[in-house]
């Protein structure tokens, strides 16, 4: 054991935050602490590193250990260039090798006899030199630059000149460079791209000291960590393996718990009518057993409710009007912003139905690819088509679409004049805002709850294209799977941005990868992406000069077989489609006439006349088999 919580608890004012947390890290273990917003978290992690006090408790970290904490903003004041901001990890590793140099200074200069215990000296700062990797100082920090996502001409850009994230992303790479026995990460995935996030993954698994996590980024969780620490109403419950496992016995647990408090709730209900029975017949036998019956009720430990799953955000999407076919046809389109190209001469389509997900490194265009098919921004070249009845619903990370200076309520109100005001309130409520919420300012809120009133206002839109950048910002784990099971009931069609690599496995059926400059298409979910792509990697891993020649037309005939490929899959998607629905529309025919059937064999005029009897019992057992076989359609087409 490396590190211990005892007894942990915290609260500011009449705000529990944590009661009587407790658990442990071994070490080289790989955990994560999880838990709605404001549910406690950050504190726990602050609590451990000392900067917050716990009221009670304490927390035991095994002696000699160190503890690095990345937060998750950073307020980095330094005139030094990002590598430098590094190499000052490395510090006792440049004082080495100064001393180094000048030992070899002295034994080149010593007498004879003074060598000996020069030469010793060497050896005992060759030996610690190389113990902290001294020989290769300059590409460790090169590597975690770079799996940072940082290219080697932001080496030299200055530290104060960065944005908060590229802050972050520096701080991270100070935190990994020190290797402190137990690294402490405060939603680190928020500032990196896919590439870097993968880089982070494979670091974080091999490292060989502690890791604790706190992060809503469940493809990431899944990847490195073996103990999910959960926070929940102030109570601390650990769970061994990832996050998929940790939902999978949350849920089990939830349902055993909901099910011992409905029975103790049905025996209560049970006992009260009892002594009311027994208190009617009033005579004294009977009202001494109600009373030990009540005296009873009043001994038993009264098991709590569970708390609702998914109970706090309510989304449902629905288009108003039925599109057709052809959602979004895009032919040729082009952006820069000089001396940068974005991408050229992009050209794919959008079906009715699809969820699309558009992935990519940062910088490469997606957001202003979208901004481009709201017109927010023109294209330099090319051009885009919206299909019949297409209405579009736009959902901006940005949140530009809000008013900053309107109240909440004012913001839907104004956007919508034919709502009531029970209707507003009700919609609001749905998304957590309630009594005087709804009078804040937009430019007050946090940008969680600019999320929510941005998601509000595309409910309400009841548009049957949704185009969404990054919708799971600021989302914690519970919204986000709020989000994705509306996502998957929506009848319409979604093109989306987002890093959330959990988020777009569980809600897209096509991925657009954006790369040099260029689109790639794959027909499936993120695991369905990683798989082609891991192939096609395979398959075009040859260096050698022939290789090299032949790159460009093996490329282009690839992406024609590829196209075509993509075209003759969509077609036999479209096609599947279309033959579910035609199963589901013959299943609900002949389940609806078999009822018919029930209700007249049932009829005195019928199971009296025995041809009619026997031609409806023919008829039913005709209809049953059909309906065996279609079950069997139904589930071959649904999978």
């Amino acid at each position: 054991m490396i590190l211990a919580c005892q007894n942990i608890s915290k609260a500011f004012g009449d705000k529990v935050i944590l009661k009587d947390a407790s658990f442990h890290i071994e070490e080289r273990e790989k955990s994560a602490i999880v838990g709605i917003n404001g549910a406690g978290k950050s504190t726990l992690l602050k609590i451990i590193m000392g900067e917050l006090p716990a009221d009670e408790g304490q927390v035991v970290i095994s002696r000699g250990k160190t503890l690095g904490y990345l937060a998750q903003h950073q307020e980095m004041e330094s005139g030094n260039t990002i590598f430098d901001e590094l190499l000052t990890v490395k510090q006792d590793v440049l004082e080495l090798e100064a001393k180094m140099r000048q030992a070899e200074q002295d034994m080149k200069h010593a007498e004879k006899d003074a060598l000996p215990p020069l030469m010793e000296e060497y050896a005992r700062l060759s030996h610690e030199f190389e113990q902290k990797n001294g020989y290769a100082w300059k590409s460790e920090i090169t590597g975690v630059l770079k799996g940072l996502g940082f290219e080697e001409e932001d080496f030299s850009k200055h530290v104060d000149t960065l944005s908060g994230g590229q802050k972050t992303r520096v701080s991270l790479g100070k935190l990994l460079l020190s290797r402190p026995d137990i690294i402490m990460l405060d939603e680190p995935t928020n500032h990196l791209d896919m590439n870097s996030i993968s880089w982070l993954e494979t670091f974080l698994v091999n490292y060989p000291g502690a890791v604790i996590i706190v992060c809503h980024d469940r493809y990431f969780l899944n990847r490195v960590v073996t103990k999910i620490i959960e926070v929940d109403q102030g109570c601390v419950s650990v769970f061994s393996g990832n996050y998929t496992d940790y939902a999978q016995k949350k849920a089990q647990l939830r349902e055993a718990k909901m099910a011992a408090y409905l029975n103790q709730q049905k025996e209560i209900r049970h006992q009260e009518e009892v002594i009311a029975k027994l208190k009617s017949f009033n005579r004294e036998k009977s009202i001494r057993r109600a009373e030990s019956r009540e005296k009873m009720l009043e001994k038993l430990d009264v098991l709590e409710k569970p708390t609702e799953v998914r109970a706090d955000m309510r989304i449902e999407l629905e288009p108003q009007v039925v599109s057709g076919n052809d959602v979004l046809s895009v032919r040729g389109l082009s952006k820069s912003f000089p001396p940068q190209t974005l991408f050229r001469n992009l050209d794919f389509e959008i079906k009715k139905g699809e969820r699309v997900a558009l992935i990519g490194n940062n910088g490469t265009g997606k957001t202003t690819l979208l901004k481009i098919l709201n017109n927010v921004l023109s294209a330099d070249a090319g051009e885009f088509t919206l299909g019949a009845k297409v209405q579009i619903g736009y959902y901006d990370q940005e949140h530009h679409v809000l008013h900053m200076e309107k109240t909440v309520f004012e913001e839907i109100s104004d956007d919508y004049p034919a709502l009531t005001n029970t209707k507003i309130r009700n919609t609001l409520a749905a998304f957590l805002f309630t009594d005087d919420d709804v009078f804040k300012r937009i430019k007050d809120l946090s940008g969680g709850e600019r999320g929510r009133v941005s998601l509000a206002k595309l409910m309400l839109s009841e548009a049957n294209f949704l185009i969404l950048d990054e919708p799971t910002n600021h989302l914690d784990i519970v919204s986000k799977e709020i989000l994705e099971s509306a996502l998957n009931r929506y009848t319409g069609t979604v093109l989306f941005v987002s890093h959330d690599r959990y988020f777009i496995n569980m809600t897209a059926t096509r991925i657009l990868e954006l790369a040099g400059q260029s689109l790639t298409d794959y027909i499936g979910n993120y695991d369905y992406y990683l798989e082609k792509k891991e192939t096609m990697t395979d398959f075009t891993g040859s260096s050698s000069p022939a290789a090299s020649a032949a790159a460009p037309a093996a490329e282009e005939s690839r992406a024609k077989q590829n196209w075509k490929q993509q075209k003759e899959l969509q077609a036999k998607l479209r096609k599947k489609q279309n033959s579910l629905k035609q199963v589901e529309a013959r299943i609900d025919e002949l389940e609806t006439r078999d009822r018919e059937i029930d209700e007249l064999l049932a009829s005195e005029e019928v199971f009296t006349d025995v041809q009619k009897v026997t031609r409806l019992s023919r008829e039913k057992e005709n209809l049953q088999k059909e309906l065996n076989g279609l079950y069997e359609d139904w589930e071959l087409l649904s999978e």
